[in-house]
């Protein structure tokens, strides 16, 4: 199970930011299957809950902070949502945001790791085999946001969260990481630019 390339990044100088999904309505009635009740995810439910979203959360948070330290904290996140189960509330949505919340929250002990691994990945040989020339460009452009505009960047870019998910899993409103998605946007895209610009 390896992380995906910074490569896939280059989408988001391309692409337009899709309308927020509909806020959720009725709780889905798998999620009250498993909880049993509105509030806390029964222990016996917990296997499956891990099942379905562990290898997401690994994938996002190794591609943050790399594939040993992304198990690590991907480990961590179930353990503390295990501990955590009684007070998860269904009625305010799907586990998913819940979940990637836990994880985002243990990756700010680890905000220098990676913006250290993303300085360094920037720095690499270009001219080697196995690396892309749009990487560390990639790598400089993320470096360069603020961690809280590469967050709501990269959980949206790379676990796929929508807004109101986003806003759910870092505690904010709607408005605000709107506006924070627009900035880190236009940033990486300009910052992509400057590169290839001096590139030349």
């Amino acid at each position: 199970m390896q992380p995906s390339s910074f490569h896939t990044m280059t989408k988001l100088s391309r692409c337009r930011v899709p309308r927020p999904a509909p806020v959720l309505g009725n709780v889905p009635r798998e999620l009250l299957r498993a909880l049993g009740e509105s509030r806390g995810v029964k222990a016996e439910a917990f296997e499956g809950l891990f099942e379905r979203h562990f290898d997401a959360i690994y994938g996002y948070l190794a591609r943050r902070v790399g594939a040993d330290l992304g198990s690590d904290l991907g480990s961590e996140t179930f353990t503390r949502a295990f501990a955590e189960r009684k007070r998860y509330d269904a009625l305010r949505g799907e586990e998913r945001p819940w979940l990637f919340g836990i994880a985002n929250n243990l990756l700010r002990r680890h905000y220098r790791d990676e913006e250290r691994r993303l300085r360094a990945f920037a720095r690499l040989d270009v001219r080697r085999d196995d690396v892309s020339p749009e990487e560390p460009r990639v790598a400089d452009a993320l470096a360069a946001l603020s961690r809280g505009e590469r967050d709501v960047l990269l959980l949206f870019a790379w676990a796929d969260l929508s807004y109101e998910e986003i806003a759910a899993s870092l505690g904010l409103p709607v408005g605000t990481v709107r506006s924070r998605l627009h900035r880190a946007r236009a940033q990486f895209r300009a910052a992509l630019e400057r590169e290839e610009a001096l590139d030349g």
